[in-house]
């Protein structure tokens, strides 16, 4: 007996293909869902539905975020390749040898230059006159000694006459001392050196058979005045040495006109250095000694001219004198005779001797500058005490 054919209807999933029976809902292999159709035996006609896979779920990342991520990414790469490499490489290859760090070549710092300041000169400042009542037995010149003063400043400031009266009670104008300003320092070269400086020179190297005598005659220059600008102890010379030949000291050719010498600068202004200025010197005070600074070694024919003058005696006395040494003693003949403080002015010049006058006296002219003009007062009897008005 055969069995009866079974005639069961099937439809296919839209999506995968799979055969499923007619009466299906649902494909049980893509999980689509069918619509149900209704039936009509014979009068309608199978219509096809459309049917609509299940989507899957969507992710949405923003520009920044999937940028990060895929950085992320590659880091995470690179370190597994790197580490991979690193295990399998031999023993050392990554291992850093020590360098070693150059040491600093110490640098001389230089050393620290002192600067000097510059030394002020000292100005003297004026100061107003004090008033000053005269006292019983008071005179000019005890009252300038007091003081420290000169007898002449005050007969100038008070508009008194050249001796000086005054009288127990009167009121005078002191002024103060003025301190003598030291002179600022020169330029000048001492005289010696300015000489040297001064004398036209020629320089030769002595030669295969040179003597001292013979560069001595052929320059016209005497051997004495060669080896003292040269300074040289004897009469031997050096093939190569180098000497200079002052042709200052060249002697005259008697051929020619004897030139005119040439004559050495001039020497700075003295330095006075005692007595103060405005001293004062009593009846006790004998001797005056007057003392300055030398302006250098002075030469033949030199000397110092000294002028003392009294500038409070009715008719001038002065004194001028000549010295070749540093001081000079006023003589005690030039002291005053009455019992007025008298105000002697004294002054130093540098002078040299151009010849003599008919008297064979020398005569001086001037050499330098003039000193400073210093006075100081200076009483020649006891003084009497002043009566009372």
């Amino acid at each position: 007996m055969s069995p009866e054919p079974t005639s069961s209807k099937t439809k296919v999933c839209p999506t995968c293909g799979t055969r499923l029976s007619e009466s299906a809902l649902r494909c049980l292999v893509c999980g689509t869902e069918f619509t149900a159709q209704p039936s009509s035996p014979k009068s309608v006609k199978k219509s096809e539905k459309t049917v609509q896979a299940s989507r899957l779920p969507e992710v949405k990342l923003s520009l920044p975020a999937a940028v990060g991520i895929l950085l992320a990414v590659v880091i995470a790469v690179g370190a597994i390749v790197f580490f991979t490499v690193r295990a399998s490489a031999p023993v050392g290859t990554f291992d850093n040898p020590d360098t070693p760090t150059p040491s600093e070549t110490p640098t001389a710092s230089p050393s620290p230059t002192v600067t000097v300041p510059p030394t002020d000169i000292p100005t003297a400042t004026p100061q107003p006159p004090f008033d000053y009542t005269v006292g019983p037995g008071e005179t000019c010149s005890l009252i300038a000694f007091n003081f420290n003063v000169s007898v002449q400043s005050i007969i100038i400031l008070n508009n008194l006459p050249s001796t000086c009266p005054i009288s127990q009670g009167q009121a005078l104008k002191i002024p103060y001392p003025t301190p003598t300003v030291p002179p600022p320092p020169t330029n000048t070269p001492l005289p010696d050196i300015a000489t040297q400086q001064a004398c036209e020179t020629v320089q030769i190297t002595v030669q295969e058979n040179d003597t001292l005598s013979s560069i001595a005659l052929n320059y016209a220059v005497p051997m004495d005045a060669i080896k003292e600008f040269n300074g040289l102890t004897t009469n031997n010379v050096f093939l190569g040495q180098v000497i200079q030949i002052p042709l200052c000291r060249r002697a005259a050719d008697p051929n020619q006109p004897t030139p005119t010498a040439t004559l050495p600068p001039p020497y700075p202004a003295p330095n006075l250095l005692l007595p103060a200025d405005g001293a004062a010197f009593t009846l006790a005070n004998d001797v005056v000694t007057l003392q300055w600074a030398s302006v250098g070694v002075l030469r033949d024919g030199e000397a110092y001219q000294v002028i003392v003058e009294d500038v409070t005696a009715s008719q001038t006395r002065r004194i001028t004198d000549y010295v070749t040494d540093t001081k000079y003693i006023v003589p005690t003949t030039f002291r005053p005779r009455d019992n007025v403080a008298h105000v002697m002015r004294w002054w130093i010049s540098p002078v040299r001797q151009a010849g003599v006058d008919d008297q064979g006296q020398p005569v001086w002219v001037a050499a330098g500058t003039i000193s400073e003009k210093r006075v100081f007062t200076w009483v020649g009897v006891a003084v009497q005490g002043t009566p009372n008005p």
